[in-house]
């Protein structure tokens, strides 16, 4: 099986054509030529979009293959006329997450509850968090005849997400994202998505610890995977705007934790002074409860806590105050917006939705058990 960082990387030449090919099929399908009209010719869009006409002869061969535009030898090329009937019942999604453990249960939760109301049903595949993995089992989804796709892809690790995501949005059934977008795209990223806004997560847990009286508040990372990013951006922005000029940060740990790696945490933790801690994850925070206790720290007395997931994080020695993202929501608006986009057949505006988690106050930070749904900014 071929490794993702052997896969012959796209030149800007090939981006180009995919990224116009998914802008042209977007108008098609939400209008902006009707079925039946006539596309400007290859010369006049090279022309209003900059581009190479042999760009522009690509990105209208890829709708070719997608049948959404016809060629009329001598006339032009032209919007396809599709049936008008409804859909019949029983349309496939299929969903692509990196593991069935853990984080992604209570998401597929929300999207079967979801499919199963619209009378939809279910493909599910898993990346396993391996490109090539990930690629054969899209493909196997649209080559069974799904209707749209839910995908969760890798995006992090890639040297040019923006060409991945150009190429998801070229598949030939409508795709929306869940947990995945490309913030440092901005006003580029053009993807369906709907996401949980970790920024304000973890500027919320920094709220709550300052609101107890702590000052010295760290945050303690056990990787660099997708959240990192917005977990950290949130946690700088709180010690900003609350001025907590005193910050420890423990930095980013890749590898797998283990019993010397939360010591070493308390230990650095411990040294630097610091009361309070925000942890990702439910894991490593229950691992920092007992190398805490062998520290000779009390929690929440000497070290508060909060951790990022809430997965299991209310059966720890202490019952972990919690980050808590809206999984099974986002899951079930997710499944929602790709419905609504088959039933509109792919027209209507982008979804692209952020959702604010919660805060699930336990006993590791001294605060009264409860949910802060309070706003982060």
């Amino acid at each position: 099986m071929t490794d993702m960082t052997q896969l012959r990387p796209q030149t800007a030449r090939e981006l180009k054509f995919r990224r116009l090919a998914a802008e042209l099929r977007r108008r098609l399908l939400d209008g902006t030529w009707p079925q039946g009209s006539k596309l400007p010719t290859e010369h006049a869009l090279a022309v209003e979009t900059g581009l190479s006409v042999t760009t522009v002869r690509r990105a209208y061969e890829v709708l070719v293959g997608q049948q959404l535009v016809e060629r009329r030898q001598g006339a032009g090329t032209f919007a396809t006329v599709r049936p008008t009937t409804a859909r019949p019942p029983g349309q496939a999604v299929g969903v692509l997450v990196p593991t069935t453990m853990l984080y992604y249960p209570r998401v597929l939760q929300g999207v079967e509850v979801a499919l199963a109301v619209a009378g939809a049903r279910m493909a599910l595949a898993c990346s396993h968090y391996d490109g090539s993995i990930e690629r054969e089992a899209i493909d196997r989804l649209v080559d069974g005849g799904v209707h749209g796709l839910l995908l969760v892809p890798i995006l992090h690790e890639l040297d040019d997400p923006l060409s991945r995501m150009a190429e998801l949005q070229a598949l030939p059934v409508p795709v929306v994202l869940m947990e995945r977008r490309i913030a440092a795209a901005g006003p580029l990223d053009s993807t369906e998505h709907v996401c949980t806004d970790h920024e304000s997560g973890a500027y919320l847990a920094v709220q709550h610890l300052h609101d107890l009286g702590h000052r010295r508040i760290a945050l303690v990372l056990r990787s660099d995977g997708p959240p990192a990013a917005p977990i950290t951006a949130g946690y700088e922005r709180a010690v900003v705007d609350l001025g907590l000029r005193d910050a420890v940060r423990v930095g980013a740990l890749t590898d797998e934790w283990d019993l010397g790696r939360a010591d070493w945490a308390v230990g650095t933790l411990a040294a630097q002074g610091a009361t309070a801690a925000l942890c990702f994850g439910d894991r490593e925070a229950s691992l920092l409860l007992g190398a805490a206790r062998r520290f000779g720290l009390r929690v929440p007395d000497d070290l508060a806590l909060v951790s990022y997931d809430n997965e299991f994080a209310d059966v720890a020695d202490v019952p972990l105050t919690a980050v808590s993202p809206p999984k099974y929501r986002l899951g079930r608006l997710a499944a929602e917006i790709l419905l609504q986009r088959l039933a509109d057949d792919g027209a209507g505006p982008v979804h692209q939705v952020q959702l604010r988690p919660e805060l699930v106050v336990r006993a590791s930070c001294g605060g009264t058990s409860t949910w802060l749904t309070r706003s982060s900014r």
